[in-house]
């Protein structure tokens, strides 16, 4: 993700100033990033620090390895917070980096099934929790192929009709993100979409732009946009040119002067999850130019 996201200043030319200004002042004196609220939150705080690395951003953040430590090895955070954590303290602290204890809690994490859940003990995994499992896992430099065939495997028990990927086996409901996410994590074992999977998550686009979370929402979204189109990546020649533009135009909506991205229409605030993924979806649309 973040290789084509750093592909975004290609379109967004001055604003990419903006952006990195943006981020910057979402730093906490404790040393992470805000939340909505104010507070330092590891969450916001990996998609900031992500952000700024697609913007490759000279500026030093300081504090912000001494707010990774406090954490320890990451007993006290949900799994959604601890994976955050891993993919920080594995760009930020090196060789200071827990390795030993973070892997223990990852693989506590592993279900019955062979995938991820984000509780201990369970035997269904989640596509979510496994794409957070398998790209901290890759994080800390494991090596993926002892669990190849057990996780694709838990992947496909998610596929809802064949066509697509629901979150988890009790909701049979396919979702645009529960898709983009298996296919992120069947990609990093050298797995593919077919071509009923690629046309449904293209029926998911909004005639106004943008991909819709589900095929019962009203209105597209940033993140399901993002997502679908990381998903539809590795098939870039299917993105006609009329969907990338208005795409672009459904970006554009979404954008604020303020240097970042609304999640959506209906949406006041903008903080820096949206932007990373507003920096996704351009990288993936400056791509998709050149093809």
């Amino acid at each position: 993700m973040i290789q084509v996201a750093r592909l975004a200043p290609k379109l967004l030319g001055d604003s990419t100033q903006l952006i990195e200004e943006y981020l910057l002042g979402q730093r906490h004196a404790a040393g992470g990033f805000v939340n909505r609220e104010g507070m330092p939150d590891l969450y916001y705080s990996v998609f900031a620090f992500d952000a700024l690395q697609c913007l490759q951003s000279k500026q030093p953040l300081d504090g912000f390895a001494d707010y990774l430590k406090s954490f320890e090895c990451g007993d006290s955070l949900d799994f959604v917070h601890f994976c955050c954590l891993v993919r920080c303290a594995s760009m930020v602290l090196g060789k200071e980096t827990p390795k030993a204890p973070f892997l223990e809690r990852l693989w506590s994490h592993r279900s019955a099934d062979g995938g991820f859940h984000p509780q201990q003990g369970i035997d269904e995994s989640t596509a979510y929790a496994t794409f957070l499992a398998v790209g901290a896992l890759q994080d800390l430099g494991c090596d993926l192929l002892s669990i190849r065939s057990e996780v694709v495997a838990s992947l496909d028990d998610l596929r809802a009709g064949k066509l697509a990927w629901s979150n988890e086996r009790a909701v049979a409901m396919p979702s645009t993100n529960a898709t983009a996410a298996a296919l992120t994590t069947l990609r990093q074992f050298d797995c593919f979409p077919d071509t009923e999977t690629t046309q449904w998550i293209l029926q998911m686009a909004h005639p106004m732009g943008g991909f819709l979370a589900a095929p019962q929402a009203p209105i597209p979204d940033l993140l399901s946009t993002a997502t679908a189109l990381h998903a539809l990546s590795g098939d870039n020649q299917l993105l006609e040119l009329s969907l990338r533009e208005q795409c672009l135009d459904f970006l554009d909506s979404l954008w604020s002067n303020v240097g970042g991205f609304h999640g959506h229409w209906q949406e006041d605030h903008i903080d820096p999850e949206y932007t990373f993924y507003g920096l996704l979806a351009l990288g993936h649309l400056s791509v998709s130019e050149s093809l």
